[in-house]
């Protein structure tokens, strides 16, 4: 079918703005469709049907193509996939959010969870940061400006307990150096805390030596119920905006289960069963470690063997997002790497240089270059063979009748000829290489489309890679020629960077008259005879 142009029903607006924002684990689950509790996959009856409640319920959408969603009734062509979640046993940190997390804890009391600022020097950051006209540049370095002096106060000034140094210890731990000081008097709350370990030490000579290093580790719990009291002015001093996100919300305590369709089960032929995707089965483990927290804290097992659960749900929930962490201690090794949200979205083969900037589009050719100084600088010249692939869709109406029936008659061999046509009517697609042409040429009705050959004049969209500049891609009036190279004026060098020493280009067809007439306007070569650069 040919494109219909798209028309605006509510014009007059504008987009103001956009804000980025956290998602809090109620907006996760108002989100969701369903919350995933078994790690079991699938059913034990022979069509292996997914478990309702498992990170396969049909509840979150499908991917296989003769299966129906259970939530929105579609197929897999129409269904965009549902969320579901995970309630974690008991919270972890962000692995993305993790430095932020550190920032945030040397910033504020770890006792009364106050920033730790005076009044006046509290008063003088808000009436700076809520100054008008205030930009990017200036917000962040006013925020390093807090930063580096939260940071010199050992003292809060609300609880006057005591604040050290935050930083991080090993695999996703972090440290608080509460009782290390650095200067030569030591203040009373040191002596105290060395104090109370002084029957201890009577029974177990060990300590003695063990008390001037301890220190505390902020467990994600402990650092979530600091962050639960952070008010929402001091948000605005830590750089969090509360409407967008607060900072209880940098923790995971609620883990959102993606659609099915982005984690599609691969049907094995070679053997029974079907393979999961990592991130499937990143979930599963992740509900199997809950399972096991929730035994362990309920048959009151050992706090090591809790603790090391919790490390195990920290670790998955990190790979999950993350597959190349590094600093995994040995004992916690994967047996085998994984592809996380990171990997799929970084790098030439992520989301956005693979599939974006990098997709692989219809209605294109490519071939060496060669200059012909006879052709105007908006023309291209096409290579026979080149034409007789690329199609353009052209509506068959009162004026062009005569011309669609000549080219239906020529078929696909002939140039210029036509390779389909659409019934208006049935929309069955007729391939013109075999059968009777003649017959079909005859049968052409108004609104029938004819999918013909690339011909002289048709408005074509000529690239060299590397896309540097804007002026890479450029629009071109196609000059059917024969020969198997694409020949253009050399004074459009400059503008493509090419030379004529095997260099290579893309052409592509535009396929609907408005695409044409805005390449022409906007991308031709006479339009962009002064460059952006001049």
């Amino acid at each position: 079918m040919v494109k219909e142009q798209y028309r605006e029903a509510a014009v007059g607006k504008t987009i103001g703005s956009i804000s980025f924002g956290l998602f809090s684990a109620d907006q996760i689950q108002q989100l969701s469709t369903v919350q995933c509790v078994t790690k079991t996959l699938y059913s034990q009856d022979a069509a292996r049907t997914p478990v309702p409640y498992g990170v396969l319920d049909k509840k979150l959408g499908i991917s296989g193509k003769d299966k129906v969603c259970d939530t929105c009734g579609k197929t897999l062509v129409d269904c965009v996939g549902h969320y579901g979640y995970i309630d974690l046993e008991l919270p972890v940190f962000h692995i993305g959010y993790f430095r932020s997390t550190i920032v945030i804890l040397q910033q504020i009391c770890k006792n009364c969870s106050r920033i730790l600022l005076n009044d006046e020097d509290r008063t003088t950051y808000i009436k700076a940061l809520r100054r008008p006209g205030l930009t990017s540049l200036q917000r962040k370095t006013l925020h390093k400006k807090i930063i580096m002096k939260c940071k010199k106060v050992t003292t809060c000034f609300y609880c006057n307990d005591r604040n050290g140094n935050v930083k991080k210890l090993g695999m996703m731990k972090i440290l608080h150096e509460k009782y290390k000081t650095t200067r030569k008097v030591d203040d009373g709350i040191i002596t105290d805390f060395k104090n109370s370990f002084n029957e201890a030490i009577v029974y177990n000579k060990e300590l003695d030596g063990i008390t001037s290093k301890m220190n505390l580790v902020l467990n994600p719990l402990k650092v979530f119920h600091i962050f639960q009291n952070i008010t929402d002015e001091d948000c605005y001093l830590l750089g969090m905006v509360p409407a967008s996100g607060r900072p209880e919300d940098l923790i995971i305590t609620r883990v959102p289960v993606p659609p099915a369709c982005i984690r599609p089960s691969v049907i094995s032929e070679l053997q029974a069963g079907s393979n999961e995707d990592d991130l499937t089965m990143k979930l599963t483990e992740m509900i199997f470690l809950n399972d096991v927290i929730r035994k362990h804290r309920s048959t009151g097992a050992k706090v090591q063997i809790i603790m090391e659960d919790w490390d195990f749900l920290q670790l998955q929930c990190a790979l999950y997002i993350n597959g190349e962490m590094s600093g995994i201690p040995m004992n916690m090794q994967p047996k085998k790497a994984t592809r996380g949200f990171v990997q799929r979205l970084n790098g030439k083969q992520g989301r956005f240089r693979g599939n974006l900037s990098g997709k692989r589009v219809d209605f294109s050719g490519r071939t060496v270059i060669s200059p012909d100084p006879n052709l105007r600088i908006d023309q291209v010249a096409v290579p026979i063979h080149v034409a007789k692939v690329l199609t353009f869709p052209e509506p068959v109406n009162k004026f062009n009748i005569k011309l669609m029936k000549e080219l239906v008659k020529n078929g696909a061999d002939i140039h210029p000829g036509a390779n389909f046509v659409i019934s208006k009517n049935t929309g069955i697609k007729r391939y013109l290489k075999y059968g009777n042409r003649a017959l079909v040429a005859n049968e052409l009705r108004y609104g029938d489309i004819v999918e013909r050959h690339l011909m002289d004049n048709d408005v074509v969209l000529f690239n060299r890679q590397p896309s540097l500049h804007r002026l890479s891609i450029m629009a071109h009036y196609a000059t059917v020629r024969p020969h198997r190279t694409f020949r253009f004026n050399e004074c459009v060098c400059t503008p493509y960077n090419a030379d004529f020493d095997g260099d290579e280009m893309n052409l592509h067809l535009p396929q609907t008259e408005e695409a044409k007439a805005e390449a022409l306007t906007l991308m031709g070569t006479k339009s962009n005879l002064i460059t952006p650069r001049n």
